[in-house]
C-alpha cells in the first residue's frame, strides 16, 4: 500500500439496526466518502440480508473505498423487523449484545490494515443509540463521534426527562393520568421549547417504574454523549436555532451539519449517487405515473418504516382520501396494517382507481422531488421531515411514536408547514385537511413558508454556509485527529 493511502482516513459508521437510523447514517458517509475518507459501514446480519435481497445480491460490490461489514443481529426481534412490539428487548440487545462482536470486527479491520489492504481505522462514528459503541472507541484511543439521526428539539426533550423526575411530574401515579387530560400541561421551564407539552415527549415519560429499564437506556445515551469527541446533528440553526443554542450549553462538542439531503443535493455526485438502503423493494413505476400528473396535484402517503395502524383507522385514511377527490401516491407496507394486510372493498377501490395509485415502498426523496407532488402525508419521522423541507413540500402529520411527536409540533406550531391530524383520525377530517392543503388558503401560506425553509437550509449546507462549516470543523478537529497529530 503506497504511503498515501495508508494516511487515509478510515472512518467506521455503525446505525442502530433500523431502517431510519440506517438512511440517516448512509447520507453522512456518502459526504464523508467524498471528501476522502475510506469508508467502512456496519449493520447486522439481517438487515444486510435484507438489502440483498431488495437491491439484487451484487448491489454492494465494486464501490471503491467503501466497504460494507456486519455483526450478528442480537434479539431475535431484529430479524422479524418487529421493532415497535418489543422495543425493550430491542435496546436491552443493543446494550448487552453488540459490544463484543463490533470489538472483534475492528479487531479484523485492524489485521486488515496491518496487511496492507485497507487504510487502519482512524475514527468511528456511531448513531447515539448505540452507546456502547464509547467504550470500543475508549478501548482503541480513537475518537467517536456519535451521530443523532433525531431532531434538535427531541435530542433536548429526552435530556430533560430526568429533569421532570426531579420535579415530581413523573412518574404517573396511576392510569388515569393517560386519559384525563394530564399529558396537555405545558412544560415552560426548558429553555428553547416554547408552548411545549408533556404529549410532545417521546412515550418514555408514560412509564409508571423509575427503575424502568428504557429510563436506564435513556440516560445511558445521554452520558455517553458527554464522553464522546463530538456530537453532529442532521439539522440546521437555521432550523431549530433556539433548541440549538440550549443544546451547546449542555453539549459543547455539538454540530449541526444538516440537513443531509440539503448536503447531498448540493454535493457533486460520484459512484455512490444510486447507493441507499431501503430494507424493502422498490416500485420505480410510480415515478411514471407522476409523470401523468399536473404540477403540484399528488398528495403523498407514506407513514414510514416502522409505524403500525389498526385496519380500522387505514380504512378512516382510505376513505378521507378517496372522498377528498385528490390524487394521491399512497405507500403502505407489507406489515403496516396490525394483524396483516387489508383488501380494501370494491367501493373504495372504485373511489380511487382512476386517481389513487397503492404501492409497497418508493424512492421517497425522488417522490417528494417531483414536480407533480404538492402535499406530503407523513408520521413525521426526522428524514422524511428534513426531506420534505428540501423539496419544499408542506406536511399533513399524523405522528405515531418517539420524536415523530415532537417534530409534528415544530411542523405545525413553530414552522407553520403543516396541519396535524388527531391521533382518533377520522375520515371526515382527512377529507378537509386534504383539501385544505392542496387547494385551501392555508396550504398556499404553508407553502410558501416551506420554500424560504428550502432556501434557507440550501444556503446552510453549500459551501460557505454554517452546516458546511461545521461539517468541515468536524472532519478538521475530530475526525482526521490522529491523522494530523
Amino acid at each position: 500500500m503506497s504511503n498515501f493511502a495508508k494516511t487515509k482516513p478510515h472512518a467506521v459508521l455503525i446505525p442502530c439496526p433500523a431502517q431510519g437510523h440506517i438512511n440517516a447514517l448512509l447520507k453522512l458517509a456518502k459526504l464523508l466518502h467524498l471528501r476522502g475518507f475510506h469508508i467502512t459501514f456496519v449493520n447486522t446480519e439481517y438487515n444486510h440480508k435484507a438489502l440483498l435481497n431488495s437491491r439484487g445480491p451484487d448491489s454492494l460490490d465494486g464501490f471503491t473505498d467503501f466497504n460494507f461489514e456486519t455483526i450478528p443481529n442480537g434479539f431475535t426481534a431484529m430479524e422479524s423487523g418487529d421493532l415497535i412490539q418489543d422495543i425493550h428487548s430491542f435496546f436491552r440487545s443493543i446494550m448487552t449484545d453488540f459490544l463484543q462482536p463490533f470489538g472483534e470486527l475492528l479487531t479484523r479491520l485492524d489485521a486488515s490494515a496491518t496487511a496492507g489492504l485497507i487504510p487502519p481505522v482512524t475514527c468511528i462514528i456511531s448513531d447515539c443509540y448505540m452507546p456502547f459503541t464509547v467504550d470500543a472507541a475508549e478501548e482503541r484511543a480513537l475518537p467517536i463521534v456519535l451521530f443523532s439521526p433525531v431532531s434538535a428539539c427531541c435530542s433536548l426533550t429526552t435530556s430533560h426527562i430526568p429533569k421532570l423526575f426531579q420535579n415530581g411530574v413523573l412518574p404517573l401515579k396511576d392510569e388515569s393520568y393517560l386519559i384525563d387530560g394530564y399529558f396537555d400541561i405545558e412544560v415552560d421551564w426548558i429553555p428553547g421549547l416554547k408552548n411545549f407539552r408533556l404529549k410532545d415527549f417521546p412515550e418514555t415519560i408514560k412509564i409508571k417504574d423509575p427503575n424502568d429499564f428504557m429510563l436506564k437506556y435513556t440516560n445511558e445515551v445521554t452520558n455517553k454523549c458527554q464522553r464522546a469527541s463530538a456530537i453532529v446533528l442532521n439539522t440546521s440553526n437555521e432550523l431549530e436555532s433556539d433548541v440549538m443554542n440550549e443544546l451547546y450549553s449542555i453539549f459543547p462538542s455539538l454540530y449541526a451539519i444538516g440537513p443531509l439531503s440539503s448536503f447531498l443535493n448540493q454535493s457533486p455526485q460520484n459512484h455512490l449517487a444510486s447507493l441507499n438502503f431501503n430494507l424493502w423493494k422498490e416500485d420505480t413505476k410510480c415515478l411514471e405515473w407522476l409523470e401523468s400528473k399536473e404540477p403540484g396535484s399528488v398528495v403523498y402517503v407514506n407513514f414510514g418504516s416502522v409505524t403500525v395502524m389498526s385496519p380500522e383507522k387505514l380504512l378512516e385514511f382510505a376513505w378521507g382520501l378517496a372522498n377528498s377527490k385528490q390524487p394521491f401516491l399512497w405507500i403502505i407496507r407489507p406489515d403496516l396494517v396490525i394483524g396483516g394486510s387489508v383488501v380494501f372493498s370494491s367501493e373504495i377501490v372504485n373511489g380511487i382507481s382512476d386517481r389513487g395509485l397503492i404501492v409497497n415502498w418508493c424512492p421517497q426523496e425522488q417522490v417528494l422531488n417531483h414536480p407533480s407532488i404538492g402535499g406530503f402525508l407523513t408520521h413525521c419521522g426526522w428524514n422524511s421531515t428534513t426531506e420534505s423541507i428540501c423539496a419544499g413540500v408542506p406536511m399533513l402529520c399524523w405522528p405515531f411514536f418517539g420524536d415523530q411527536l415532537a417534530n409534528c409540533r415544530f411542523i405545525c406550531n413553530e414552522w407553520e408547514i403543516g396541519l396535524e391530524i388527531d391521533k382518533d383520525v377520522k375520515r371526515d377530517e382527512v377529507e378537509k385537511l386534504v383539501n385544505e392543503l392542496m387547494v385551501g388558503e392555508n396550504g398556499k401560506k404553508m407553502r410558501e413558508k416551506i420554500m424560504e425553509f428550502k432556501k434557507k437550509v440550501e444556503e446552510d449546507t453549500r459551501p460557505g454556509g454554517v452546516s458546511y462549516k461545521n461539517l468541515d470543523k468536524v472532519i478538521k478537529d475530530v475526525l482526521l485527529k490522529k491523522i494530523l497529530k
